[in-house]
């Protein structure tokens, strides 16, 4: 680290998926569904003076062995739904929802977080995602007819015609693509942040490129400093080959948080909560999406499978693929041995995000130096609980930031792009 100012910090809050990230086993858990939940952790993460609210998506519950995984029945609303619902309860907080760049069509997105831009005032934000899974693909007129080498190529020309959309205004807009023909006019005025904030995702080099090219802010997945650093060095460098600077593209890893009196309890409580999380039946249905064979006879207390993976299989649906399932099952072994793992205990080691453990003292500190070492320019932080789980950490950690220098005591502008140091887009 340099004599360089200190870097202010940059925080958002997810509200997790319907899936095994909620314990749902604690009495404060709540619901997915009523409004209440949701506009709990929006008005918890804006009188924490967060960046913005975010919420991930999915186009079809997931599926093993032909059943609805049972983490997943209890279904969420639309996102974009319940953002603008959001947006008559809060003032400052941005609100990022996720749509897919698949499944959608530029006009009717741009049209949607246009309106969702006007009636916030200028605080929206696209996560920008895609999909090449036939299996959500028959919920839609056109099925899961793209090839996987194709998603970032669509997802482009995608955002190009949207902000050309969003450029155009009540002008016509005409455009030829190799993906997209269009002639027509956004039926309301420009939104007020010119694009609303877009958001990305992807790491694979492809992924990093596109971020380059396109994002404002890349939700990314690094569990270590030394990863962390890498990946920021490398997406931050592809940057000038567009004509972007350092600044204009924020990188946040998405991050889990335990909280205690002391690191020791604190610890005590992370543990608890990944156990909670990686149950039996979650330890298994992770097993069987790598090995895509039947388990359900396996013990999850005891040694991984001792058969190869069926690299065909189609056992499990609608979870991001994991990569080769034969490399998969040879790290997995190799870790587990080396670390004496059992398939639960080798399942909790390789699902957890990055975490911050510890007091309130120790996670601001690790926090600032993650941030002051280019490890991130924020976190968004994903609480293991809804509607409550972010309150601690707004009550206890943010006023250290503060007290720090590194986070803002209050909002000093209107509009997401304000909270994110972010540039006004010129018109063309």
């Amino acid at each position: 680290m340099t004599d360089r100012p200190l870097k202010q910090i940059h925080l958002a809050a997810h509200f997790p998926g319907v899936n095994n990230t909620t314990v749902w086993s604690d009495p404060d858990s709540g619901s997915h569904i009523e409004f209440d939940s949701f506009r709990h952790l929006a008005e918890t993460a804006e009188r924490g003076k967060f960046d913005f609210f975010f919420l991930a998506e999915g186009l079809r519950l997931r599926e093993n062995k032909g059943r609805i995984h049972d983490l997943d029945v209890v279904g969420r609303p639309e996102s974009i739904t319940v953002l603008n619902a959001l947006a008559a309860v809060t003032t400052r907080l941005g609100l990022a929802g996720t749509v897919n760049a698949t499944f959608n069509e530029p006009y009717e997105l741009a049209r949607r977080f246009a309106s969702l831009d006007h009636l916030s005032g200028g605080r929206a934000a696209w996560n920008v995602v895609t999909s090449s899974d036939a299996f959500t693909g028959e919920n839609f007129r056109r099925g899961g007819y793209l090839d996987r080498a194709d998603r970032y190529t669509r997802a482009a020309e995608f955002v190009q015609l949207a902000r050309e959309f969003w450029d155009g205004g009540a002008k016509t807009v005409r455009h030829r693509g190799p993906q997209f023909e269009a002639e027509g006019r956004l039926s309301l005025p420009r939104p007020p942040q010119g694009h609303p904030v877009v958001i990305q995702a992807g790491d694979s080099d492809e992924g990093r490129e596109f971020a380059a090219a396109t994002a404002d802010v890349v939700f990314s997945r690094h569990s270590t400093l030394a990863d962390g650093q890498a990946f920021h060095a490398d997406v931050k460098h592809r940057l000038a080959a567009y004509g972007r600077k350092p600044d204009e593209l924020k990188i946040m890893p998405g991050v889990t948080f335990a909280l205690g009196d002391t690191d020791a309890e604190a610890a005590e409580l992370a543990a608890e909560v990944r156990r909670a999380q990686v149950g039996p039946q979650t330890t298994i249905a992770f097993l069987e999406q790598v090995w895509g064979i039947d388990l359900s006879d396996h013990d999850p207390d005891g040694p991984l499978p001792a058969v190869d993976p069926d690299p065909d299989s189609a056992l499990a649906q609608g979870r991001v693929r994991i990569g080769d399932p034969l490399a998969v099952a040879a790290r997995w072994r190799a870790l587990a041995a080396e670390k004496k793992l059992t398939s639960r205990e080798l399942v909790i080691e390789v699902t957890g995000r990055q975490s911050f453990i510890g007091s309130p003292a120790t996670v601001a500190e690790r926090i600032d130096f993650f941030v002051q070492n280019d490890a991130a320019d924020g976190f968004i932080l994903v609480p293991h609980l809804t509607p409550g789980g972010l309150d601690a950490f707004v009550d206890r950690v943010v006023p250290l930031l503060q007290e720090r220098g590194v986070f803002r005591t209050d909002y000093s502008g209107t509009t997401l792009r304000d909270h994110l140091g972010l540039p006004l887009p010129g018109r063309p």
